[in-house]
């Protein structure tokens, strides 16, 4: 999509801190991290939220959760964390392409907004 800001990132057109990357997943630092680590895991195909996974898109998301535990390791999260994915506007989703948060690095409280 030419409007979605995670395409514009995947496309290269908006700078990002990447700690990962390969043909269909892109992990790099939150701007405004909410934890001493605030990483974001998207596939790079366009799927606007966890309400728009089906069969054609599942192996996809599979693979994201490879990903997530390779680089929580990567990131020495040794102790925890925790994976947090908003699905649409009432839930905080302000960017409307799937995407998966890593936050660690420290006590993380169960509140839950």
């Amino acid at each position: 999509m030419s409007d979605c800001l995670f395409c514009k990132i995947i496309a290269g057109e908006i700078p990002s801190s990447k700690v990962y990357e390969d043909d269909l997943v892109l992990a790099f630092r939150d701007i405004a991290p909410q934890a001493p680590t605030h990483i974001l895991v998207i596939p790079k195909a366009h799927i606007s939220s966890v309400s728009a996974i089906n069969g054609e898109n599942s192996a996809v998301v599979a693979h994201i959760f490879e990903v997530i535990a390779k680089v929580a390791a990567q990131e020495g999260l040794t102790g925890g964390y925790r994976v947090v994915s908003n699905c649409g506007d009432h839930a905080g989703q302000t960017v409307h392409h799937l995407h998966f948060h890593i936050l660690g690095g420290r006590q993380l409280t169960l509140e839950m907004a």
